[in-house]
């Protein structure tokens, strides 16, 4: 579910933590790769925790039915309220999912459900065109199950400002990787309910993460003798931390990826920089490779192959 892209900015975003430590710490892989874990282990509660939002808005709905039969003073609208939401097929299916309710529990995720926004969004759904047309139709497709927990998701929760602001104080990480966890729920509503919420990533994957890591970490002699001669009439010291830690990763995917094409590691730096460090950072990287890469490949050491 998540994209090399993303494992990249983990990476960095490691690197970054490890210079912040002692001089002893930031070259111990053991370390780093602990680290690492955490950060992609954090992205998977902050997933799952979305997830389980647009769950109990759905299920909110038999509390509401619950709620409004018990009141005293009834009105006709209150003897048969529309549960169908709450037991919708999708729904089912992410309730019998082991591993969410596993991932639920091991992580105690329950915590960083507020009730009383379960409760807000879920009257602000029941007003809404796309609810009343759901709950109006005697039966549904799974497409149709899928789509309205989709628009809770989309339409319901990332548009209310006040439930963001939540989020961003009470769901740690949430605004560094809100991009993320969006990628990760469009993924989600894209494919089916078979997630499993204990492993973000496939094996191919972690093992890319945690060897582009323990490369930049063991080649960063190397890899900056390489750089410095381009920095030209900049001082190394006076360079963003970002920028110097995308570069060494970068000049780590010409030489120790073969299956990285090196375009693709150029511009997958360049959109990093633009978007985790200064204006110029992007410019600023694309100029720095690119001067890296014409010298490796005069010097012939660019081995690059097919990804099988």
């Amino acid at each position: 579910m998540i994209s090399r892209r993303n494992i990249r900015v983990k990476v960095m975003q490691t690197l970054y933590s490890l210079a912040t430590l002692s001089d002893g710490a930031q070259g111990n892989k053991e370390i780093a790769a602990r680290m690492l874990n955490e950060k992609l282990d954090h992205v998977l509660d902050i997933f799952t925790v979305s997830v389980l939002y647009t769950l109990r808005i759905a299920q909110y709905a038999e509390t509401d039915a619950t709620q409004r039969s018990n009141r005293y003073l009834k009105v006709a609208e209150d003897q048969n309220v529309n549960t169908s939401i709450a037991e919708n097929e999708f729904v089912t299916k992410l309730l019998t999912n082991a591993s969410l309710a596993e991932k639920i529990k091991k992580g105690k995720l329950e915590r960083f459900v507020d009730e009383d926004w379960i409760k807000k969004i879920y009257h602000l759904l029941d007003k809404t065109e796309e609810y009343a047309n759901y709950i109006a139709a005697k039966t549904h497709t799974p497409a149709e199950d899928k789509d309205i927990i989709r628009f809770i998701w989309e339409k319901q929760i990332l548009t209310s400002e006040g439930l963001m602001s939540h989020f961003m104080d009470e769901l740690p990480g949430w605004e560094d990787d809100s991009e993320l966890i969006g990628m990760l729920m469009q993924n989600f509503f894209n494919g089916n309910s078979k997630v499993n919420f204990l492993n973000l990533l496939s094996g191919e994957k972690k093992e890319y993460a945690h060897d582009l890591l323990t490369t930049v970490v063991d080649k960063e002699l190397y890899c900056m003798e390489l750089i410095e001669p381009k920095l030209k009439n900049w001082d190394k010291d006076r360079v963003a931390l970002i920028d110097l830690l995308l570069l060494r990763m970068g000049v780590c995917e010409f030489l120790y990826f073969p299956t990285i094409p090196t375009k693709v590691t150029i511009n997958e730096y360049i959109d990093i920089a633009k978007q985790y460090s200064t204006p110029q950072s992007g410019q600023f990287v694309n100029g720095v490779l690119d001067n890296i890469l014409k010298d490796l490949q005069k010097e012939d050491k660019i081995k690059k192959t097919e990804r099988s």
